[in-house]
């Protein structure tokens, strides 16, 4: 070989080398494989507490827990809940739930007055809340870890384990948006930094508590420590219900074949206007 293609060769061995290690690194990491659950992960469902049953959460105490154990603001935001406290006591409440957006995390566990369920599958707790659809939490118990940076949604992205009956969870990447309500008319945007640990278990057999603390450096000024309840009912007559937020949107009518439709309410400068009483 002459001493050019020598160096050739050389220069083409170089600059593949090149190429390879920029494809490696450009190269997304491995996206883990969920396996197919065994007859022993079904079977290990039936070793789990019985969380079975609607469960309807205690308001009263609700209430009482912001009473006896108020939320820790930072003082600059404790004039904005003064104001909206305000607001609501002279009958101008700000309606924090009425934009047809989900509660989110941690007002979904702290204000909602709507009952739930909890389905256990391997390696997942799904808790459904009623009326609308998007009150929907995936709690992970399959061993993965809370990811560096989980995209952001209103209920966050919840990993857990089981420590006996108890089910201890963490949740991060809550949108900054998202409420930290103490009632339906105030509450706070988190700001984005929040992190929810919680310990849901039962302490009698109908009584499910939910103890949560909960980190919000953005307005508070530290941790807060906190219980909610809910109350187990198996009447079907208790089953939760399916709920459309926007339902209310639009009216019934036809379309040109006389099929039934739903079709937006008719508008008054850009604003929905409720449909016609007939």
């Amino acid at each position: 070989m002459t001493l050019r293609n020598r160096l050739f060769a050389a220069a083409s061995a170089a600059a593949l080398t090149l190429v390879s290690a920029v494809a490696v690194a450009q190269t997304p990491p491995a996206d883990p494989v969920s396996p197919a659950p065994t007859a022993a992960d079904w079977a290990a469902i039936g070793k789990l507490p019985d969380w079975t049953g609607t469960w309807v959460p205690d308001i009263s105490d609700q209430v009482r827990q912001i009473t006896t154990n108020p939320v820790p603001w930072k003082p600059e935001v404790q004039k904005q809940v003064d104001f909206w406290t305000n607001e609501e006591k002279e009958g101008r409440p700000r309606g924090l739930l009425l934009d047809c957006l989900p509660h989110g995390m941690p007002s979904l566990a702290l204000i909602t007055h709507n009952a739930s369920e909890f389905l256990f599958s391997p390696g997942r707790v799904t808790l459904l809340g009623e009326s609308d659809g998007n009150r929907l939490r995936r709690i992970w118990t399959d061993g993965r870890k809370l990811p560096d940076d989980p995209d952001p949604s209103f209920h966050g992205y919840s990993v857990g384990h089981w420590e006996g009956d108890t089910l201890v969870v963490e949740t991060k990447g809550i949108l900054p948006q998202v409420y930290f309500a103490i009632s339906e008319a105030v509450g706070i945007p988190t700001g984005g930094d929040t992190v929810i640990h919680e310990r849901i278990h039962l302490i009698a057999p109908d009584t499910l508590a939910d103890d949560l603390v909960i980190e919000a450096p953005h307005i508070l000024t530290r941790p807060y420590e906190t219980r909610r309840l809910s109350y187990r009912n198996r009447k079907r007559s208790y089953e939760i219900v399916e709920g459309v937020c926007r339902q209310g949107d639009f009216e019934e009518a036809t379309d040109k074949w006389g099929n039934p439709v739903y079709k937006i309410t008719h508008q008054q400068d850009g604003n929905i206007l409720p449909p016609p009483v007939k």
